[in-house]
This record gives structure tokens, sequence and C-alpha cells, in this order.
């Protein structure tokens, strides 16, 4: 089986796929990590990543625009359960629905809907490096992760969880921003992993050995 990063037209790739491989190099798994817009692939695979960059409803159409694919990944997190990894706009996509200029459907996989930031004060794109808020022990991705670890977010719109149960992590840029949502077998993160250095890296080791 394969680790799968979802080709839809949106994300940088090549440096996702190059920190998923080393690190399942590190962990010692033999799952070839694969970047793909094939939906069998993707219905197919041990794991799946789904990333994102730039506006909510394009990449909601790149999604779309891939035939079969959002019922190739339905099937493959939903009904058989493989992992899932969601990076900035497609962590953003496991929403219910994402309000940047206008109202656009999510994949509704987490409860909640993506709005602008508030922000006061402040510009916007949050760019840079900032502190990670959590609970030690919060959920198996923050293993060995302390508290206040940097990672470097890119973004205007944040993750409103209808559920605060379903927030693992937060940042403050202005107030409390979600910066890892997840539940069952399903993660995200509004920054980047592959941008933030050994804290990203440890990060994806641990969605790696996650088997939840």
């Amino acid at each position: 089986m394969t680790i799968v990063i979802v080709d839809y037209g949106s994300g940088n790739l090549r440096s996702a796929a190059k920190a998923f491989e080393r690190m399942a190099a590190e962990t010692g798994r033999s799952d070839p990590v694969l970047v793909t817009a094939d939906p069998e692939a993707v219905r197919r695979a041990s794991r799946i990543v789904l990333p994102g960059q730039g506006a909510f409803a394009d990449c909601r159409r790149g999604l779309d625009g891939l035939p079969g694919m959002v019922a190739a990944l339905s099937e493959a997190v939903l009904k058989r359960g493989a992992p899932m990894f969601g990076i900035c706009v497609g962590m953003q996509l496991l929403a219910t629905r994402g309000l940047e200029h206008g109202v656009h459907p999510g994949l509704d996989w987490i409860a909640g809907e993506v709005a602008e930031m508030a922000a006061p004060g402040l510009r916007l794109p949050q760019m840079g490096w900032n502190e990670l808020d959590f609970a030690p022990g919060r959920h198996p991705l923050l293993a060995d992760v302390p508290p206040g670890a940097h990672v470097y977010f890119v973004h205007s719109y944040e993750f409103r969880a209808t559920d605060p149960a379903h927030v693992i992590a937060t940042t403050d840029y202005g107030g409390p921003v979600v910066a890892i949502v997840g539940r069952d077998n399903i993660v995200g993160t509004q920054f980047h992993p592959e941008k933030s250095q050994a804290v990203g890296l440890r990060l994806i080791a641990n969605f790696l050995r996650w088997t939840p």
C-alpha cells in the first residue's frame, strides 16, 4: 500500500513529498510515497495527505474537478478508516463550509466553518513562525513535541470548529486561532509541517506511526 499525496492542482507537492519520503524512511515504513491525481490510488492508500494553498473555493473546485476523487477520499477515510492528514487549505476543506469570497461547501468531515481571521491590529495574512498551544498528551500527532514549539503559518482564514473537542492545538494571533483539528482517523494542520523544520518533521513522523 502507499502513502498518497493528493494532487488536485493545489499545494507545494514537491516539498511535502520530500518531507514525507524522508520521514517514511526514518520511521522504517516500507510504503512508498505517491503524488497522484488517481482516485483508485487514493482508494487503496494506506495513508492520505491532502495539501492545499490559495483560496478555499479554488481548492474545492480543483478537488471536484477530478472525477471520482471526493468519493474515493470518502471511501478510504470514512469507510475504511485510512489515516488522513490535511495541510493548510487541505485542512480547511475538512470543514462544513468556507466563507472566502462567498459560501462554499467543504467536505463536512469536521463540523465548522472557515472564516476570515480578525487579528485586530495585526497584518494579514499571518505569515511566519508562531507557537503551538496545547495540553501535553492531547493527541498522538504531538508526541515528543513541547507546547510552545514554533511552526510556520501562511493564512488569512481560520477554522472555527463547532465542537471544541475537535481542536487539538491553537496559536495566538490577535487571539486564539485553531492550528490543529482532528477526530477519529483525521487530522489537519493550518500550518505547513513540511516548512516547519524539525518540529514539522516530528509531526509527520508521528502521523506515519499513528494507528487510530
